[in-house]
Formats: C-alpha cells, sequence, structure tokens
C-alpha cells in the first residue's frame, strides 16, 4: 500500500470524524449545553490551539478523528448549561447530530458525484455492449447507440425493448437507432433459444442527463438511502445465504487502505472531471457507514445513548449514570476487542479484491 494512500485514508477519515463531532458540537450549543473541549487527534493532548467561548480547542498526539466534551456527559452534574440538566428532547438531539451529519456528508457527496456523472435518463435506452458474432454486431449496433424503436414501437425504456425483443425470437425486428445525431435503420433477428450473453448479444442501460444541484441532492439523499437499507439488511441476507460471508466481511484500516488503493486505480466514469468519483463515491460508502454504525443500540456509541434516553421518555425514570457507566464500559471495551480482532483479520485473512 503507497503512502499517498495511507494519507489520504487518514485525512479522510479524519475529516469524516470530525465533522461528526462537529454535528454533536453545533447541537449542544444549540441547546445551550456547555463543550468543554473539542479535540482534533485522539488524546494524550499535544497543545491547546486557542479557548474561545468556555470551549478549548486542543491538538492531541494520534492523528486519527476528534472528539467533543460535554459538561455533564459523564457525571451528575445539574447546572444549566450541563447535558444532564438538559431535557431528554435536547439529549437526544445531541447525540443524534453526529451520525446524522455524517449521513448528511454521504447525500452530499453522492450529490458532487451526480453533478459530475449527470442523472440516469430512464426513457432512453443506451447500449453499452455488443457480443462479436451477434445478431446486433451484424446489424450494425456499436455500444454508444441509443435505440429509437422497434417494430415501430417507441423505445422508452430498457424493459419495452427486452419484451419485444423476446416477444419475436427467430423473427425479424426493425429497428432505428441514434448515433452521432443520425437516425439509422436496420434489422435483427433474434436467437432461438437466447444464448448466455442474449437472444441479440447486448448489454443495455440509459444515458445520463446534466441535472441542477438540487436534482443531485435528491438523488444523493436515495443514494445514501440505498446505502443505508442494503448495510442493514445484509444479516438478515447472510443467514439466507444470499450473500456469500466473505463479500460482507468487515475490514480494519489496512483492509480500507487496500479498497481504497483499488477503486483508486479502476477507470474513472467521467474521463475529464477533476475529481476522481471512485474515491468519491467510496468515502461516502464510509461516511454512511459512520453514521449508520453509530447510530446502533450499543452503550458505547451514540445509538447506545439515545436508547438511555428513549427508555427515559418512556418510562419517565433515567437510567442511572452509575448503571450508564457500567454498561458504556463494557461495550467499549467489547468494540476494542472487536476493532483489534478484525484489524489482524486483514493481515490474517486479507480481503481478495477481483482481478
Amino acid at each position: 500500500m503507497s503512502s499517498t494512500v495511507i494519507l489520504q485514508l487518514i485525512v479522510a477519515l479524519s475529516a469524516l470524524i470530525i465533522l461528526h463531532e462537529i454535528g454533536h458540537f453545533v447541537a449542544a450549543r444549540l441547546f445551550k449545553v456547555k463543550v468543554e473541549e473539542f479535540g482534533i487527534g485522539i488524546p494524550p493532548r499535544a497543545l491547546t490551539l486557542f479557548e474561545l467561548g468556555g470551549t478549548k480547542y486542543t491538538l492531541n498526539w494520534l492523528p486519527l478523528g476528534g472528539f467533543v466534551r460535554l459538561k455533564g456527559e459523564t457525571d451528575e452534574d445539574d447546572s444549566s448549561d450541563s447535558l444532564h440538566a438538559a431535557s431528554p428532547w435536547a439529549r437526544l438531539v445531541i447525540f443524534a447530530a453526529g451520525p446524522l451529519m455524517n449521513l448528511l456528508a454521504a447525500v452530499v457527496i453522492y450529490a458532487v458525484i451526480f453533478t459530475q456523472t449527470g442523472a440516469p435518463d430512464y426513457s432512453k435506452v443506451l447500449i453499452v455492449d455488443v457480443s462479436p458474432d451477434s445478431p446486433a454486431a451484424t446489424a450494425g449496433l456499436e455500444a454508444g447507440d441509443i435505440i429509437v424503436s422497434a417494430n415501430d414501437v417507441e423505445i422508452n425504456s430498457v424493459e419495452i425493448l427486452s419484451e419485444t425483443i423476446y416477444a419475436n425470437l427467430g423473427q425479424t425486428i426493425e429497428i432505428s437507432f441514434l448515433r452521432d445525431d443520425n437516425i439509422i435503420q436496420s434489422s435483427v433477428i433474434p436467437r432461438d433459444p437466447p444464448p448466455p450473453d442474449g437472444a441479440i448479444g447486448i448489454a443495455m442501460s440509459n444515458p445520463t442527463k446534466p441535472i441542477f444541484i438540487t436534482q443531485a441532492l435528491s438523488l444523493g439523499a436515495l443514494a445514501t438511502y440505498q446505502d443505508t437499507k442494503l448495510i442493514l439488511t445484509l444479516p438478515g441476507e447472510l443467514i439466507r445465504g444470499s450473500i456469500e460471508p466473505e463479500m460482507a466481511r468487515p475490514v480494519g484500516f489496512y483492509g480500507m487502505g487496500q479498497l481504497l488503493e483499488y477503486v483508486s486505480e479502476q477507470e474513472s466514469p467521467v474521463q475529464n472531471s477533476p475529481i476522481n468519483l471512485n474515491v468519491l463515491s467510496f468515502f461516502a460508502w464510509i461516511s454512511m457507514t459512520l453514521g449508520v454504525l453509530n447510530l446502533l443500540p450499543i452503550p458505547a456509541l451514540d445509538g447506545g445513548r439515545i436508547l438511555f434516553i428513549l427508555l427515559e421518555i418512556i418510562f419517565r425514570r433515567r437510567v442511572s449514570m452509575q448503571w450508564q457507566s457500567i454498561l458504556i464500559t463494557i461495550s467499549f471495551t467489547a468494540l476494542i476487542a472487536l476493532m483489534v480482532y478484525i484489524n489482524l483479520l486483514d493481515f490474517i485473512n486479507p480481503v481478495q479484491l477481483p482481478q
């Protein structure tokens, strides 16, 4: 793994973690909860950069991520600017703000990608590949052609073209396609029975069209939702056996570096883009994962704190700080052990990348 990839991974992960902490910071300030320290990096403290509004801004020795230390987060401080004294709903928002900031970052990153790639135009059918010696190749179809009609049926979706082809196996289909702003007429005879590469030997998709940032943000939100749904349904897919365990195994820092190096070397979907869209997509996934995992109901994570608060709201009784502290310590120890195991696994059983 190159030093460039390692540096890129450290900087990007630190930025995403600091963004997470900014979410907590802003929400705490919004509800007038004192932030005693905003740290860049992981303690021990190297130096205090400055102090502003009662908050110490510090630089710490381990250069990965950051943290916020809130007044009354770990003790029963009942002063008016303490987290302990804040209402349950205020505390819920403060703990949820960090993960939500990561999910928002994923939306924005995906939106940037969509402004570069454009959005799929589902009303048009693009030929992305043509098998050699196939009926499509004989008919003169090439990758990049857009199918306009087949047997006088307007083709405005992949499904309609597929249905038309498979309804006419062994029969001649008159087709019109667009190439370089010119409409070309041809004919094709779908094979019966169809071989593995399809009845006429094409791979289909949709062309893209330029979009505004508002549209890009909605598509970014949809992409983040789909990623979130994928990661939440993963355990069920593993139980059903529809996904191989190797495909869903967690990766540590080294494994993430391997994946980052791999996606960096892949051809970008937009050749003239000033940024590597594959790398952006990778970090959008990482940001989404940070947000989702931090919302899991594990006491050491934000989701665990939120669970304590929801129990308080439902039963109108706060879980004691002593019990919270015990549960947080146990789960934190377990998480550290899991992280050590996952990082060792990166070396014992390295991530298998496509060749």
